[in-house]
């Protein structure tokens, strides 16, 4: 998918209060209001905008979507190579604001205006694995560095650049986050800059690559938009629009959805599963593929869940003696008329029908993805004990539809305090949290390697990647 110019407008529903009819709007509210659309610049990446099977996706497209919910208007979402290109798209007013995980710093604060911000990050200095761990900035001194042009990692190895002559990098103008990770994956730099959350994104992806240390001071991310004071209308919405999805946990969820099953698989699990994917997974594919459009489930989900059970090993036995690719119990396999349950495809089918009978007796009014979550913490531990964690979580003053809040009460159910009030009794309820967050984990990883192998990096310049000061050696050479 080419991003340049890539232009995705969808009509919003008014599900979401609207601003306050007793303010007079500004030009700009007003011109949005006229035009009956949000025009948002932002990145592709999978912290910000993508599209996917279902259409766009993505933390931060997620986050304009509800602001457009929020002024009832529609959603036009326009996504570019470079940094340099989405600022200029706010100084031509040919976008009313950017959505694109901006870093909140001194320097841009000079020329912009700044939402209230809605997630704190920390920035990273990533190495490969080959290489000896850098613990400081003189450890990447006379090094190949490569970061976005205009992005806040520039600004922190400018500042730094006054004490380190030696410091040196290249700041690109033609690639995105990805394109730096590839190049450091590959050798091609030697090390590269990145804010936490979109190292917690992207590095399942990128096994080989780990944190050297943090560099700056932490900072926190929000949507930029012109400093025109016309903007005094769109200011006050985005202050109200940010003070109300904190106070409903609108974005807490969000955060949870986008980022919380990365936060605890270690990188060695991850790199077990990039193996698999290129060695085992090709096997069984066809197959995966084929059970789960019979049972209208998404392949990847499907995919993720086996491997989650048997590592995609039909032989896979536990020593409580469920077996084969989906791990069966005896009597789910009778139940679910499955005779060998080493044979990869009756075991998939038999999983496959299993998880989608727990998935209907999932109370109706729970919406996905919770729904999903649910169906697969109780293919793990039982449905009677996730229904007895959805209990405490209400007892306790939270809401038991919402994945985000019964995961923190399902471990109570390991503790007599807890447990022996309960209908179904004692369970290791770490066991289910854990699982559907590896699953979670493994599908993510699935989805965007899916969408990756279709997308089309920005066009690159040859011999951008030295840093000036060498690039100007080798040209006097």
């Amino acid at each position: 998918m080419s991003r340049r110019g890539s232009i995705i407008t969808l009509l919003m529903p008014a599900l979401l209060a609207c601003l306050c009819m007793a303010c007079s709007p500004s030009d700009s509210q007003r011109s949005i209001q006229q035009q009956g659309a949000l025009r948002v610049i932002t990145r592709n990446g999978p912290t910000t905008y993508y599209e996917d099977r279902t259409g766009p996706a993505g933390f931060e497209y997620e986050l304009a979507r509800l602001f457009a919910m929020y002024l009832n208007v529609e959603l036009q979402v326009t996504a570019v190579h470079s940094l340099k290109e989405l600022f200029d798209a706010l100084e031509s007013n040919s976008a009313d604001l950017a959505a694109a995980g901006l870093t909140m710093t001194a320097e841009r604060q000079q020329h912009w205006y700044f939402s209230p911000a809605y997630l704190p990050i920390k920035q990273y200095v990533l190495y490969r694995n080959d290489q000896t761990r850098p613990r400081s900035v003189e450890d990447i001194l006379n090094a190949r560095i490569t970061v976005l042009a205009d992005s806040s990692h520039d600004e922190i190895l400018a500042e730094l650049s006054a004490r380190y002559d030696e410091l040196y990098w290249h700041s690109a103008t033609d690639v995105e986050t990805i394109d730096t990770l590839d190049m450091l994956s590959d050798g091609d730099i030697d090390f590269t800059l990145i804010d936490s959350n979109e190292y917690l994104a992207n590095r399942a992806f990128y096994p080989n690559l780990h944190i050297g240390f943090e560099i700056g001071e932490p900072a926190e991310l929000a949507w930029a938009l012109n400093s025109d004071a016309n903007n005094t209308e769109l200011r006050i919405a985005l202050q109200q629009f940010f003070q109300q999805i904190k106070q409903d946990g609108t974005l807490s969820r969000l955060q949870e959805r986008h980022y919380s099953h990365s936060e605890q698989v270690n990188q060695s699990g991850s790199l077990t599963f990039s193996q698999a994917v290129d060695k085992r997974l090709p096997r069984y594919k066809d197959l995966i593929q084929q059970v789960a459009t019979e049972n209208g489930i998404d392949w990847r989900l499907l995919a993720a869940i086996s491997y989650q059970e048997s590592h995609w090993n039909p032989k896979a036995r536990s020593p409580t003696g469920v077996r084969g690719m989906m791990m069966l119990t005896l009597p789910t396999a009778k139940e679910m008329g499955i005779k060998n349950r080493l044979n990869a495809e009756q075991s998939l089918r038999g999983g496959a029908r299993y998880f989608n009978k727990i998935l209907r007796r999932i109370p109706q009014r729970i919406k996905n993805p919770d729904r999903t979550w649910f169906a697969l913490a109780a293919y793990n531990v039982g449905l009677g004990h996730v229904e007895d964690a959805r209990k405490i979580t209400a007892q306790q003053g939270a809401n038991p539809d919402t994945w985000a809040d019964v995961k923190k009460h399902l471990p109570l159910l390991r503790k007599r305090r807890w447990y022996k009030q309960t209908r179904y009794g004692y369970a290791r309820g770490n066991e289910p949290v854990h699982y559907v967050q590896n699953i979670r984990h493994f599908y993510n990883v699935l989805n965007w390697n899916d969408l990756s192998k279709k997308r089309t990096p920005p066009p690159q310049k040859v011999d951008q990647y030295l840093p000036d000061i060498l690039q100007a050696h080798n040209s006097a050479l």
